[in-house]
């Protein structure tokens, strides 16, 4: 049996609608993106920092690994609860998100080693700019995948209730 909803307050009507799918309440593609970009960038920051103090004292592919590894658990969680609609976080999600990470290791490493090979002695700064270009680059991906084949259900809601 369906129950009638309530009338929306006039205060409600006058405020703007969030962006959501279709019929769900969940966010649509652009909150999502804005909230993978924040809460990516932000820990992409943090593991730059990271990457740039631990390769001073192990080789930076391997700190790049290291960060790699803990920052894309990390940033998983934030996304499972915070930018795909409070979906979990599983293994398989973790296990899936690890794909597009090691994907984005292998872009960040191939960009830096790069750098290397044209720049004897490259600068922090310059080395972090090729860093986080990439990373950027390599984000965009991510968030396809995470977002069409991660969560994909985590996006999608029941149907409507049976008449």
């Amino acid at each position: 049996m369906n129950t009638p909803r309530p009338a929306p307050s006039p205060a409600a009507a006058s405020r703007p609608a969030r962006p959501a799918r279709a019929g769900t309440g969940r966010p649509g593609a652009l909150a999502c993106f804005v909230r993978f970009v924040v809460l990516g960038g932000t820990v992409g920051l943090a593991a730059s920092a990271a990457v740039t103090s631990l390769a001073a004292l192990v080789p930076w592919a391997l700190a790049n690994a290291a960060v790699t590894v803990a920052s894309t658990v990390l940033a998983t969680e934030l996304h499972a609860r915070f930018t795909f609609a409070g979906a979990r976080s599983t293994w398989r999600r973790q296990l899936q998100s690890a794909g597009s990470a090691v994907a984005a290791y292998t872009v960040t490493s191939a960009a830096v080693a790069a750098l290397h090979a044209c720049v004897n002695t490259p600068g922090v700064l310059l080395t972090q700019g090729v860093y986080l270009s990439a990373a950027a680059l390599a984000g965009l991906g991510r968030f396809l995948v995470l977002r069409l084949v991660v969560f994909t259900t985590a996006r999608t809601g029941p149907g409507p209730p049976p008449a």
